[in-house]
């Protein structure tokens, strides 16, 4: 049986396959690039105004349109590039989620403060009112890069923690065999 079949099932027995020291996932999302040329466009045309303008209304509309238009396009290139693509890291003692190209926003969070994994065949955008780093009161927190697979962590503080990653079974899988081994009865 595919875990695709039971996601929320974690007596389901789990093929006993030896798991990497360290797993690493990542998601991707290439339409962010074209948001980003948008930024880039308003950006460029906010330098364009500043070289070669010839508003005859005075200075002071120039310098809002200049600034706004640079503002306006620094803050949809660097929004979209920081959610172009997601890293998940998964160690013997913590996973971590690392951001776009400089890795921010980044998550750490000890795999003693997970209670449980969840496999979640379907995660969108517009569940969690957009890309990028959300939170919703009544589903929790989520790094959503691209509608597809994903994993849902249970936090012992009863909050949950959702990552699109492509190959989010494996992860699953990898997340729950580290959480046997931490348990005490794992050791009779």
């Amino acid at each position: 049986m595919r875990m695709r079949d039971h996601a929320h099932d974690e007596s389901t027995p789990l093929p006993d396959v030896p798991h990497p020291d360290v797993w690493t996932g990542r998601a991707t999302n290439r339409f962010q690039w074209l948001l980003a040329l948008v930024g880039a466009a308003c950006m460029a045309l906010g330098i364009k105004l500043a070289i070669d303008s010839a508003w005859t209304s005075g200075v002071a509309p120039l310098v809002m349109a200049v600034v706004g238009c640079i503002a306006a396009g620094l803050l949809v290139l660097f929004g979209t590039l920081a959610f172009v693509h997601v890293d998940l890291r998964l160690d013997k003692d913590s996973l971590e989620v690392r951001c776009g190209h400089i890795g921010l926003p980044r998550r750490r969070i000890p795999l003693a403060h997970v209670a449980g994994a969840d496999f979640e065949p379907l995660v969108t955008p517009r569940h969690w009112g957009g890309w990028g780093y959300r939170w919703r009161p009544e589903k929790g927190t989520a790094v959503v890069v691209r509608r597809g697979e994903g994993v849902v962590l249970r936090l012992w503080d009863g909050h949950t923690f959702t990552i699109t990653v492509d190959d989010a079974e494996s992860a699953v899988r990898v997340i729950r065999a580290r959480l046997r081994a931490d348990t005490p009865d794992a050791a009779r």
